[in-house]
């Protein structure tokens, strides 16, 4: 496979656009979808929307942050995000909430927390709204919309307390609990894949751009099928290069160090291999794996262009 594949993945993503792979192997034809990473806007850029921010990183989220600080609102505190340092009126106007987006209203004080929240569901209502606060604060808010005439259908979809009540004290904890909650909405509505079609539409924005880029042969493994309790599902993708360097992942341990040396092997030979990788078997349990089940895995040249 040519690396122009990934290059033209790449500058379909850069244009919000979904794009995909068609795998081949000797009997089947095997799609793997990348859809363009789901958007969070975090409203508030204290310390809870920080550590909210370093974990949807991690989970693939592009995220959009907004506050009024320019102390707060910054390149050194949130590197990755698109920053908006404005009132959080104009920054939810200039943002252009759609109803694919994931909210967090995490505003300093309750007063821009009402704001922020009248604002949103007077328009475009988001996949997801949440919004911190005390139990008697959120009640006293909901009560106010529906005097003010707010549809109560969109009220009800408001996730306030924020978060999977997980008896969070710390900031961390508590953005792990919003981050839980947003996964948990993500996966309730996640179409099951057709009978080609790899599970896992997610976007590694590393491998792609070291895919589209590469300059020297590579090898790419792909997981094709999985079953029992893997620790990734088909489509999980990871590029290993000659001497045994590793992008992205197909599950750590002892099943991604056999695709690695396998992988190695493959790069110069013009061939793709699928390899079968038990992890229910003996020689798995001798190893320590916590895992069980078996992958088919497909590993394949990359060429540079």
């Amino acid at each position: 496979m040519k690396s122009s594949a990934f290059k033209k993945i790449a500058e379909q993503l850069n244009r919000g656009e979904s794009s995909e792979l068609v795998l081949k192997t000797e009997n089947k034809e095997y799609i793997r979808k990348f859809e363009k990473n789901d958007r969070l806007i975090l409203l508030g850029c204290g310390h809870v929307s920080l550590d909210v921010y370093r974990f949807a990183v991690m989970l693939g989220f592009s995220v959009v942050v907004a506050d009024d600080r320019p102390t707060f609102a910054n390149s050194e505190r949130y590197p990755q995000a698109q920053l908006i340092c404005d009132s959080f009126l104009s920054a939810i106007a200039k943002i252009g909430i759609t109803e694919r987006d994931y909210v967090c209203v995490l505003t300093r004080g309750h007063r821009w927390d009402q704001e922020c929240v009248k604002a949103i569901l007077s328009g475009t209502m988001p996949f997801y709204l949440g919004m911190i606060g005390s139990r008697r604060r959120v009640a006293g808010l909901k009560e106010t919309l529906l005097e003010h005439g707010f549809d109560k259908n969109k009220i009800e979809q408001l996730h306030a307390p924020i978060g999977l009540d997980i008896g969070s004290v710390t900031t961390a904890e508590i953005a792990l609990s919003i981050c839980a909650q947003l996964i948990q909405m993500k996966r309730k509505v996640q179409h099951k894949p057709k009978e080609n079609e790899l599970a896992q539409t997610n976007v590694d924005e590393q491998l792609i751009a070291y895919l589209a880029d590469v300059k020297e042969p590579c090898a790419l493994v792909t997981v094709l099928e999985s079953t029992g309790s893997t620790p990734v599902k088909s489509g999980s993708m990871m590029a290993v290069d000659r001497i045994g360097r590793t992008v992205g992942t197909i599950g750590g341990g002892c099943s991604e160090a056999a695709a690695i040396a396998k992988a190695r092997r493959t790069i110069g030979s013009g061939n793709s291999e699928i390899i079968r990788i038990d992890m229910s078997n003996e020689i798995a349990a001798e190893s320590g794996m916590v895992c069980g089940g078996e992958m088919t895995v497909m590993i394949e040249e990359i060429i540079p262009l």
